[in-house]
């Protein structure tokens, strides 16, 4: 099961939010996986989910917060 860590609008940022997670050693989703690329806003105002697989959901969350501060 995928959890969602961070709901991200701009779409540069969740490359580089997953990119940054995968460095780490988490899994995180591609935005293509289940999603529709070039259609911005399709999540609604929050953005776009990042996903990761449930167990590693905390301690990606905590990587998340701090690279989008």
């Amino acid at each position: 099961m995928l959890e969602t860590i961070a709901q991200v609008e701009d779409p540069s940022m969740v490359r580089v939010l997953i990119t940054a997670l995968k460095a780490h050693g988490f899994h995180p989703a591609e935005t293509g996986d289940g999603g529709l690329p070039g259609l911005n806003g399709l999540f609604g105002d929050k953005g776009t989910p990042v996903l990761v697989p449930e167990e590693e959901a905390a301690d990606a969350r905590l990587l998340a917060e701090d690279l989008l501060r």
